[in-house]
């Protein structure tokens, strides 16, 4: 059975297009077909990530308009034989589609693919009910930042409202020496705010930059790097995989392995 999950957030640029394109890699990696679904009309930026802005031709609002099959709307990224991308229009606004049209889409991507992941826009108006109206799991994504974590509260209880049960959480852009200096937000005490399961930690990385202008997600390069490596392990639990989290301090009782005692009490259980 197909799993659909909107990656999403409240407050713009804390990176859900990014996750959404490196998680999708990943669940690729692990032999699953994934279909990603830029749902953010008006400004789709999903395809760039991917490297893929040169290949749309057809968009979901022409198939809802019944100018082309879906099958010719979806985008096969060359790299990732198992990966699609189902891209958002440019030319109309949110206004142009309906929560209807978008369980309609997914339904049909459902009957192919093992993941669905929904990239969602900024905002809590109807890009952000499109988004999530086919949801069956939501992923949140935060930064430490005050700012980002109060519109992240705000989505947790529009998730809850809406009956999403499976909400997790990513916190996005972590640089751990600011943690240890008291001067950012620490993981624990995101958790302890927002009351949602801890999915991942992904590290504050200029690579990620790079990878982004390149339109190449960051898990396929060659290089491994612990940014790449945090992607892969998010994609191994969702799977149901007990994963580390990784160490990013030198400390003999670093940040993570705090975390590790706060989220499950023992460290070498996890």
């Amino acid at each position: 059975m197909s799993r659909v999950i909107v990656i999403t957030s409240g407050k713009g640029g804390v990176g859900k297009t990014t996750v959404t394109a490196n998680l999708g890699s990943a669940l690729c990696q692990l032999g699953f077909k994934v279909a990603l679904v830029d749902a953010d009309f008006g400004l789709r930026n999903l395809d760039l990530l991917l490297g893929l802005e040169q290949r749309v031709v057809y968009t979901a609002l022409d198939v809802l308009a019944g100018e082309c099959t879906l099958e010719k709307a979806l985008v096969r990224d060359k790299r990732q034989e198992n990966l699609v991308l189902l891209p958002a229009a440019q030319s109309r606004n949110k206004e142009s589609v309906t929560p209807e049209q978008m369980k309609s889409l997914i339904g049909q991507l459902s009957k192919s693919y093992d993941y669905i992941l929904i990239d969602c826009p900024a905002g809590i108006e109807i890009g952000f009910r499109n988004a999530i109206a086919a949801a069956q799991e939501a992923i949140i994504v935060t930064t430490p930042e005050v700012s980002a974590l109060r519109d992240a509260d705000r989505v947790v209880g529009l998730l809850e409202s809406e009956a999403i049960k499976s909400i997790r959480l990513i916190v996005n852009r972590l640089r751990p020496e600011l943690i240890e200096r008291k001067e950012m937000v620490s993981v624990e005490d995101i958790v302890d705010l927002l009351v949602v399961p801890l999915i991942g930690i992904v590290p504050d990385d200029q690579r990620i930059i790079i990878s982004t202008n390149r339109g190449e997600p960051l898990v396929l390069e060659e290089t491994p790097s612990i940014t790449a490596q945090a992607f892969k392990n998010i994609a191994k639990r969702l799977e149901g995989h007990d994963v580390p989290y990784l160490e990013l301090t030198n400390e003999p009782e670093g940040l993570f392995a705090r975390l590790r005692k706060f989220l499950f009490g023992n460290p070498d259980n996890t």
